[in-house]
């Protein structure tokens, strides 16, 4: 009888997770990145990792064209950078905020502040 019990909570804590995972950012639009939310698209910057870390790393043309749709919403851009997804694939924030100046985006968010950085 208690083997039930346990495969029961056991069923229903896995019903509480696969429900919150699938709500997650979109509960409203209301985020920073509207729907999806900074972690998820964080992993659309895969491209960027290494100038992300290292300032004098060359900047590829995939990563400046997911930084420039991204950038399309400086809000969202900022915290995708500063999202946790970011920060523990190792990315520099003060480094990865450089990354639009240095893919030439001129119509970037310059001097917006993302967290305690300012786009230069």
């Amino acid at each position: 009888m208690a083997s039930i019990s346990v495969k029961r909570l056991c069923l229903l804590g896995l019903i509480v997770v696969l429900v919150g995972l699938a709500g997650i950012g979109e509960a409203d639009g209301a985020g920073e990145c509207g729907k999806s939310n900074p972690d998820r698209e964080a992993f659309k910057l895969a491209p960027c990792a290494s100038a992300a870390q290292d300032e004098t790393a060359s900047v590829n043309s995939n990563c400046c064209a997911q930084v420039k749709k991204i950038g399309q919403n400086p809000s969202c851009l900022c915290a995708v950078m500063l999202s946790n997804t970011a920060k523990y694939s190792g990315i520099n924030p003060e480094v990865a905020i450089t990354i639009p100046k240095r893919c030439n985006i001129a119509d970037r968010p310059v001097g917006m502040k993302c967290g305690s950085y300012t786009l230069p």
